[in-house]
């Protein structure tokens, strides 16, 4: 069995390209950096940094959704390959080909680097009070579908 599971941050924004041919295909490729459970030198913070790609439907999220700094949960396979390079040289790949991406924390949460502003014409999210439940702010009785 080949399958892979990692939780990891987004070291640059997915690198997107389109095969060619009349049903043209995403293909996103992406580093995540995943942090390493104990370190042998005592160092602090240890990362490995894994390349991924991304095809098709999951490729075109990887576009629309995913950005530096993006902590994501991916679930693929391992692959590896080989080419020779200009030089003549025998380059060895590995990567893990992506079945499935989700994010592993809020939007809120995420240090996405906008300066904490939000898209024109989105509204925010109450916040949740002290029992748990969400506050549902004033005014917007008219809203509910239901009474």
């Amino acid at each position: 069995m080949n399958k892979v599971i990692l939780m990891g941050r987004l070291t640059r924004d997915p690198e997107v390209r389109y095969s060619q041919g009349e049903n043209a295909m995403a293909i996103a490729r992406y580093t995540l950096a995943v942090d390493r459970r104990f370190n042998r030198n005592g160092d602090e913070n240890t990362a490995d940094f894994i390349n991924c790609v991304a095809f098709g439907r999951t490729g075109e999220f990887a576009e629309k959704y995913l950005h530096k700094g993006t902590k994501i949960a991916v679930t693929g396979r391992i692959q590896t390959g080989s080419y020779t390079n200009k030089d003549g040289v025998r380059v060895y790949t590995t990567e893990v080909v992506v079945e499935e991406h989700e994010f592993a924390e809020s939007k809120n949460a995420s240090s996405s680097g906008d300066g904490g502003f939000a898209p024109m014409g989105s509204r925010p999210e109450p916040a949740a009070a002290v029992d748990g439940f969400m506050n549902i702010p004033d005014g917007i009785d008219e809203e509910l579908p239901f009474n």
